[in-house]
C-alpha cells in the first residue's frame, strides 16, 4: 500500500514538473531568448483544401492558376520545449520600409504582419532584420523534385517526404524536421535551424509532433 501511494505521489510530482502546457505557446516571452528557429513551409494545395481558401487574406494564394506549392508560413523562435509568442518589446506594426524586406516571401502581406506580431517580436530583431532572416532561412532550403511539380493528387508516406528533403538538403536529417498534416492531408513541412541560421539542428519535440499516418494525401498544384 505504501509503495502504491509513493508511486502515485511520484507521478503527481512529475506531472507538476512537466505540465502539458510546456509544449505549447508561452505568450509574452523575452525577445531574443530562445534556442533555435523553425522554418514552416506551407503546402499551398493542402492549405487551401483544408479551408484556407475561405480566409479573405488567402483568396489570392488559393486562386486557380497560381501554381503555388510550398510558401513561407513563418520563421518561429523555439524553445527546446514550447515556444515564445507575442513578445511586445518592439513596435507592433512594421513600417512600409520594413515590409519591403518581406516582398515575395509570404503569400500575403497580412500573413507577413501576423507572423511578425506573433513570432518575429520574439526574435530580438527589428522587423526589417527579422524579414531578412526569413529570406535567409528560405533561401537555404531546396524543395525536392518530388514536390516541385505535383500535377495530380497523390498519396505519399511522410517518411518519403522527409527522405526527399534530406536528399535535397545536405546536412538535414529526419530528426531535424517534421511533416505536418491535418485530416490526412499534407499541411506543411517544418525544418529546424540554428539561431544563426547557418545550419540544421535536431529538435525532438518538433519531430515527435510530425504526422504519423502512412497514407498522406498530397493535393496537386493548381
Amino acid at each position: 500500500m505504501r509503495l502504491g501511494r509513493l508511486a502515485l505521489l511520484l507521478a503527481t510530482l512529475l506531472a507538476v514538473a512537466t505540465p502539458a502546457s510546456a509544449q505549447r505557446d508561452r505568450r509574452g516571452g523575452s525577445p531574443g531568448n530562445f534556442d533555435f528557429y523553425v522554418l514552416a513551409l506551407s503546402w499551398t494545395p493542402g492549405f487551401c483544401a483544408l479551408g484556407g481558401d475561405e480566409r479573405r487574406d488567402a483568396r489570392e494564394q488559393c486562386a486557380d492558376g497560381t501554381g503555388l506549392g510550398f510558401v513561407v508560413h513563418g520563421l518561429w523562435p523555439q524553445y527546446e520545449r514550447g515556444f515564445p509568442s507575442d513578445c511586445s518589446a518592439f513596435e507592433r506594426s512594421p513600417s512600409r520600409i520594413a515590409m519591403r524586406e518581406a516582398d515575395g516571401l509570404f503569400p500575403s502581406e497580412g500573413l507577413a504582419r501576423y507572423q511578425w506580431r506573433k513570432h518575429g517580436t520574439c526574435s530580438g530583431s527589428s522587423p526589417a532584420a527579422y524579414f531578412a532572416d526569413v529570406r535567409k532561412a528560405r533561401d537555404k532550403i531546396a524543395i525536392p523534385p518530388l514536390l516541385t511539380s505535383v500535377e495530380r493528387d497523390r498519396t505519399l508516406d511522410p517518411m518519403a517526404i522527409e527522405r526527399a528533403f534530406t536528399e535535397a538538403n545536405p546536412g538535414l536529417r529526419p530528426d531535424m524536421m517534421a511533416v505536418a498534416c491535418r485530416r490526412g492531408t499534407l499541411q506543411e513541412v517544418r525544418i529546424c535551424l540554428t539561431r544563426d541560421l547557418r545550419g540544421f539542428r535536431s529538435c525532438p519535440e518538433v519531430d515527435r509532433a510530425g504526422c504519423r499516418t502512412r497514407d498522406l494525401r498530397v493535393d496537386s498544384i493548381r
